[in-house]
């Protein structure tokens, strides 16, 4: 059992290691304000003028003035190698929600490495934030009102079932895998409700609905999915 160093009852802002755009930072912190760094992101948090208050990771990027800047309490370096920083991180902060930042955009092994943090730690929820989308694990049951022809994509990383209301292109009845069928550029026609029997689905929508799906996924009583066996 991980014992988590981050408790916030708010949603909490990670910073990755790829290129985090000032604005994409801005965007985060107006809902979640603590700011936890993945390793050498707490250089990228330095320069944008926010000092973090936790950097987690094995610690084989942070620059040496980064290190310096930054109280040693609020430094935690994990040494092992079996898990990602992006998962060192994830695993360890205790809050509503996490908005990761430094996520996409950069390197496709990377972008594909944090994907498959999302689906390690289902029991904490996280939204990844780029320029122009959002993606984060669907939860059980999903309700969320998005404006009618919303672009709304699924993309599955397992075997999962799903049933819907509120789209175009219903869910119900089809057996959703990875090399077999997918859900990308659904629509939008009404209140969306999504419920998934398996935490494989991966949401994607237009960086544009942060707020709203912000708002849902760190609401009181949110469904979540239990922690996987083992972790």
């Amino acid at each position: 059992m991980i014992r988590p160093i981050v408790h916030d009852m708010r949603p909490v802002t990670l910073v990755g290691g790829g290129k985090v755009k000032k604005s994409l930072l801005n965007a985060a912190i107006v809902y979640a304000p603590k700011i936890v760094a993945a390793d050498g992101a707490a250089d990228q948090a330095l320069r944008h003028d926010h000092i973090p208050d936790a950097v987690i990771g094995d610690f084989d990027s942070i620059s040496p003035a980064a290190r310096a800047a930054i109280p040693a309490a609020r430094l935690h370096q994990i040494a092992e190698q079996d898990s990602t920083d992006f998962e060192k991180c994830l695993s360890r902060i205790d809050a509503p929600l996490i908005i990761g930042v430094g996520f996409g955009g950069g390197r496709l092994d990377h972008q594909l490495a944090a994907l498959h943090g999302l689906l390690r730690y289902p029991e904490r929820p996280c939204l990844l934030l780029g320029k122009r989308d959002i993606v984060f694990l669907a939860p059980p049951k999903l309700r969320v009102d998005l404006p009618r022809g919303t672009r709304l994509s699924l993309f599955p990383m397992g075997k999962v079932a799903a049933g819907s209301d509120g789209l175009r292109w219903p869910l119900d009845g089809i057996g959703f895998a990875p090399g077999a069928r997918i859900g990308t550029s659904n629509r939008v026609d009404g209140p969306v409700r999504i419920d998934t029997d398996r935490p494989e689905m991966l949401i994607i929508l237009p960086a544009g609905q942060l707020d709203r799906v912000v708002r849902v996924l760190s609401a009181p009583g949110a469904p979540r999915w239990p922690a996987r066996s083992g972790q």
